[in-house]
């Protein structure tokens, strides 16, 4: 049986972990994030990275209108891996986004999965509540046969509560939870 392994590691920016919209929380899973990210590596998966990507005009977007705190500003260090994830990524496929979730992602993965039989997509990254089930969800409906799994522990939600809650909503849509 072929097999075939992904990782998508869902906006590790600075912005994100220490930046704009950082917390202690998103903080804290970057040495386990990196460490996951390279174990997959050395196993041979394909590695996607996800960049939210917003323009100059933020401010103006129906995004910037709900949540007014100018982040991930394509070019700005805030936009920028943080280095020890972008370290650990090495040779990636980079995916800008101007949104939650990339419909852009299953198409890329689609190419890259070929023939296998049986394929496992996991994700990691920021934020569990928002973009990481965002994501998980659209590979979910494009993948209906492959193994979608979540790294908890390589996730962080905007708060403890909302990380949980997803996690619970992506397990109710047969998400494994790792």
């Amino acid at each position: 049986m072929t097999e075939k392994m992904i990782l998508i590691a869902v906006d590790l920016q600075n912005d994100f972990i220490d930046g704009a919209l950082g917390t202690k929380e998103a903080e804290a899973i970057v040495p386990a994030a990196a460490a996951r990210i390279r174990e997959c590596r050395e196993a041979g998966a394909d590695i996607f990275a996800t960049l939210d990507t917003h323009g100059e005009d933020y401010m103006e977007t129906r995004e910037g209108k709900r949540l007014p705190v100018p982040h991930c500003i394509r070019g700005t260090d805030g936009w920028q891996l943080n280095p020890v994830i972008r370290e650990a990524l090495g040779d990636c496929t980079l995916v800008e986004k101007p949104t939650f979730g990339s419909v852009r992602l299953p198409e890329l993965i689609r190419d890259r999965i070929g023939g296998a039989e049986h394929v496992t997509i996991e994700l990691l990254g920021l934020c569990t509540d928002i973009c990481v089930v965002s994501n998980a969800l659209l590979l979910k409906a494009a993948f209906p046969e492959a193994d979608v799994q979540v790294s908890a522990a390589c996730c962080a939600g905007v708060t403890p509560e909302k990380h949980k809650a997803a996690l619970e909503t992506m397990a109710s849509c047969q998400i494994d939870i790792l």
